[in-house]
Protein backbone atom coordinates (compact mmCIF):
# COMPACT_ATOMS: atom_id res chain seq x y z
CA UNK A 1 0.00 0.00 0.00
CA UNK A 2 2.78 2.31 0.77
CA UNK A 3 4.93 1.57 -2.57
CA UNK A 4 2.40 3.34 -4.80
CA UNK A 5 3.56 6.96 -3.39
CA UNK A 6 7.03 6.03 -3.93
CA UNK A 7 6.27 4.84 -7.51
CA UNK A 8 4.91 8.08 -8.16
CA UNK A 9 7.15 10.24 -6.48
CA UNK A 10 10.35 7.71 -8.32
CA UNK A 11 8.79 8.55 -11.43
CA UNK A 12 8.16 12.25 -11.23
CA UNK A 13 11.73 12.85 -10.23
CA UNK A 14 13.24 10.72 -12.95
CA UNK A 15 10.98 12.37 -15.89
CA UNK A 16 11.75 15.68 -14.38
CA UNK A 17 15.48 14.99 -14.34
CA UNK A 18 15.35 13.62 -17.64
CA UNK A 19 13.49 16.05 -19.54
CA UNK A 20 15.53 19.28 -17.39
CA UNK A 21 19.01 17.54 -19.27
CA UNK A 22 17.37 17.33 -22.17
CA UNK A 23 16.33 21.28 -22.35
CA UNK A 24 19.77 21.67 -21.39
CA UNK A 25 21.72 19.42 -23.76
CA UNK A 26 19.46 21.20 -26.71
CA UNK A 27 20.05 24.88 -25.42
CA UNK A 28 23.79 24.31 -25.13
CA UNK A 29 23.92 22.37 -28.22
CA UNK A 30 21.87 25.55 -29.72
CA UNK A 31 24.01 28.08 -27.98
CA UNK A 32 21.12 29.65 -26.63
CA UNK A 33 21.22 30.50 -23.47
CA UNK A 34 20.09 28.43 -20.57
CA UNK A 35 18.77 31.04 -18.10
CA UNK A 36 18.67 34.75 -18.85
CA UNK A 37 20.86 37.70 -17.79
CA UNK A 38 23.63 34.29 -16.34
CA UNK A 39 27.01 33.44 -17.27
CA UNK A 40 26.21 30.66 -20.01
CA UNK A 41 28.42 28.43 -18.35
CA UNK A 42 27.29 28.72 -14.71
CA UNK A 43 23.72 28.41 -15.51
CA UNK A 44 24.50 24.79 -18.04
CA UNK A 45 26.49 23.82 -14.82
CA UNK A 46 23.72 24.45 -12.21
CA UNK A 47 20.39 23.14 -14.49
CA UNK A 48 23.15 19.74 -15.02
CA UNK A 49 23.57 19.05 -11.66
CA UNK A 50 19.91 19.77 -10.55
CA UNK A 51 18.74 17.50 -13.37
CA UNK A 52 21.27 14.36 -12.11
CA UNK A 53 19.96 15.39 -8.98
CA UNK A 54 16.36 14.40 -9.82
CA UNK A 55 17.43 11.69 -11.82
CA UNK A 56 18.94 10.16 -8.59
CA UNK A 57 16.23 10.91 -5.94
CA UNK A 58 13.87 9.65 -8.78
CA UNK A 59 16.20 6.14 -8.90
CA UNK A 60 16.72 6.55 -4.82
CA UNK A 61 12.67 6.30 -4.44
CA UNK A 62 11.89 3.93 -7.20
CA UNK A 63 14.40 1.79 -5.15
CA UNK A 64 12.41 1.78 -2.06
CA UNK A 65 9.42 0.23 -3.61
Amino acid sequence: MESGPAVFAGVVFALFGAGLLAWTAVCVRQRRPVAQDVSPVASAALTALAGTACLALGAWCLTRV
